[in-house]
């Protein structure tokens, strides 16, 4: 499938835009991912419930605490799944520009999202 994609410009100047191939995420991965996130929706459904019964502040953000860890979690199947798929295509296709968007594009996330999970 050619999506366009969106990067930042390295020079922090504009948007760059490109056509590229993308591998979409394993259908076990996918599965894993969306029952991480229904959990998590039901655990801030939960957290939405403590405070509407006004529960002791400290049991809340602990609660918080660990949704925003388990959110995490999720973000690191994401992360591995694109490295397994969209990356490795990327740097076994034999394209220097699918490779070099493709490091980019981590570097990127990893700048952005380096404490996934942490």
């Amino acid at each position: 499938m050619l999506n366009d994609v969106e990067t930042i410009d390295p020079n922090g100047i504009g948007v760059q835009h490109a056509k590229v191939s993308i591998v979409m995420m394993n259908d076990p991965s996918k599965k894993k991912v969306l029952a991480r996130l229904r959990r998590i929706a039901g655990q801030v459904e939960g957290i939405a419930h403590m405070l509407e019964q006004d529960r002791y502040c400290v049991d809340v953000l602990l609660q918080i605490g660990s949704a925003r860890a388990a959110l995490g979690q999720a973000g690191k199947l994401v992360l591995q799944a694109h490295v397994e798929t969209c990356v490795s295509e990327a740097l076994v296709s034999g394209k220097a520009t699918d490779r070099k968007q493709k490091l980019d594009e981590l570097m990127e996330v990893f700048a952005r999202y380096g404490s996934l999970g942490g």
